[in-house]
């Protein structure tokens, strides 16, 4: 046996022993405990919605689970109903009105108040976490016990979309209250047991949520980074539901009775930013040579068959705002003379930091594309608390991350990434900026779209970053598991979900 199967197996058999089967009976002849374990792509490391891990996928999924937003984003990419049963936009789009529904309580039985929803905003934007970022300058009131109105410095179309990333909390809860989210109070439809940073989230129904009590009587979501422990316990019977499924083992789950596999097109690209505020990454032309320099289309083919296909935008097509770019055909003898035309230093070394260690053969492929041209490359793989902070510090040359719009709407990628005042990658561009603050502004969707799309060939054309791969996102679950819809950004709904069968 392998020093690698060596370590599947003891991850596996510890497990089994650490865990117990999803389904328990509860002793003698009580019923079966309805617990479904489910095991995502990323850890889940904070729950505050409103803080420095706010914009994480980890943090988005615990806390879809466990608060509740004004609106939310469904699959389709339209907007749907959460706190507010009803909105509409003033005479310029700048002014929004959200309608509460009435009855909606915090899991303690406290109501949930218009003052609920201004404070949570208030401490969203005190923290200035990356969500924070969507609502620049903008001021929420509430006129009325059960009605909220957003206001912008300039019309914004695109606030109920961008509000799919804003969360309710208590009133009470200041902007340093860390131990608030030891146990938080929301009005989600789970509320929470047990919270183990990076390792589990342990979930019981809420009685008292609006939408209905959820069937399931404990959700678990926990962190396995090993993908063959998560997969052989996927097997077992030890997690139900797993996604983000490497592509060599979509045949093998395929082949059993047991499970169902399903692919679903995301709102994802994988997207590897140029920090321009270094000088060696200053020009476009380095930037862009750079690009030319690896071949992404046979790493994508090597390594994301079935989950990947070749990016032509820097959002994925399902992202209002997406339009077809002329793609950066793979061309090393031109970005080696690019490079040395430029002036290169081809005796630095590009810092390119990235998390999550699945993600390592495809980042590690492209540093060697690059090393055969000479460009040398520090491959970074950093925990993912320390990648945030370096990401927003600028503390990298390259910056890999798999990057979603769980929005569908461009205006929180595009629009909050890429204006000058963002400083997220060290690149401004004048001619940028009024584009995005128009997109942002018009009210008529055609018209954004078509904006969005001048940004995007801006932000193409000067190589702010690689945009090699859009992403398709696989998931994994036991046909125990009934009323389970994959999601395309990696944030599935559990509140509908049932147990069926033994």
């Amino acid at each position: 046996m392998t020093e690698f199967h060596k370590r599947t197996a003891i991850v596996a058999v510890a497990l089994l022993l650490l865990t117990g089967c999803s389904t328990t009976t509860g002793g003698g002849d009580g019923p079966a405990e309805r617990k479904l374990t489910a095991a995502g792509t990323y850890p889940i490391e904070s729950l505050d919605p409103h803080g420095a891990q706010g914009a994480t996928t980890g943090t988005q999924l615990a806390a879809q689970a466990i608060f509740s937003r004004l609106v939310r984003p469904v699959a389709d990419g339209k907007v749907a109903g959460d706190l507010a049963e009803k909105w509409e936009p003033g005479a310029t789009a700048a002014e929004w009105t959200f309608h509460l529904r009435h009855g909606v309580t915090f899991s303690d039985g406290k109501p949930v108040t218009a003052d609920d929803v201004v404070a949570s905003f208030d401490r969203m934007m005190a923290l200035d976490g990356p969500n924070a970022a969507n609502f620049p300058d903008y001021k929420m009131t509430a006129p009325a016990d059960n009605e909220v109105t957003l206001t912008a410095p300039v019309p914004d179309a695109s606030i109920p979309r961008k509000l799919g990333l804003f969360y309710v909390i208590p009133s009470s809860v200041k902007a340093d209250d860390t131990a608030f989210f030891e146990h938080p109070v929301g009005s989600g439809p789970f509320t929470v047991g047990r919270f183990a940073p990076s390792e589990v989230l342990a979930l019981a129904p809420n009685k008292k949520y609006w939408g209905g009590v959820p069937q399931l009587d404990n959700l678990e979501i926990r962190n396995i980074p090993d993908l063959s422990a998560r997969l052989t316990a996927l097997r077992t019977g030890e997690v139900d539901v797993v996604w983000g499924i490497p592509d060599d083992q979509l045949s093998v789950l395929r082949g059993g009775d047991s499970v169902t596999v399903k692919t679903v097109p995301s709102t994802a690209v994988f997207t590897m930013w140029f920090n321009s505020s270094v000088p060696a990454l200053k020009t476009p032309q380095v930037r862009r040579a750079l690009w030319q320099a690896v071949d992404f289309s046979t790493i994508i083919k090597n390594l994301y068959p079935e989950t990947g296909a070749l990016a032509d935008a820097p959002v994925a097509p399902s992202v209002l705002g997406y339009v077809k770019q002329k793609p950066v055909g793979y061309d090393p003898q031109a970005a080696k003379a690019a490079l040395k035309a430029a002036d290169f230093d081809f005796a630095g070394k590009l810092r390119l930091q990235f998390s999550d260690a699945e993600f390592r053969p495809f980042v590690q492929a492209v540093a060697s594309d690059l090393a055969e041209i000479g460009v040398r490359v520090d491959v970074l793989e950093k925990e993912k608390a320390v990648f945030t902070k370096d990401l927003l510090a600028l503390n990298w040359d390259v910056n890999f991350q798999q990057l979603a719009t769980p929005t569908y709407d461009a205006a929180s990628n595009l629009g909050r990434l890429y204006p000058c005042a963002a400083g997220r990658t060290g690149y401004c561009n004048k001619e940028l900026d009024p584009l995005l603050a128009k997109a942002g502004a018009s009210p008529d969707e055609a018209e954004r779209a078509d904006l969005y799309g001048q940004a995007s060939e801006i932000i193409w054309r000067d190589a702010v970053g690689m945009y090699p791969m859009t992403v398709n996102l696989a998931y994994a679950w036991n046909t125990r598991v009934d009323g389970f819809t994959p999601e395309p950004s990696g944030l599935p709904d559990f509140s509908g979900v049932r147990l069926v069968g033994p």
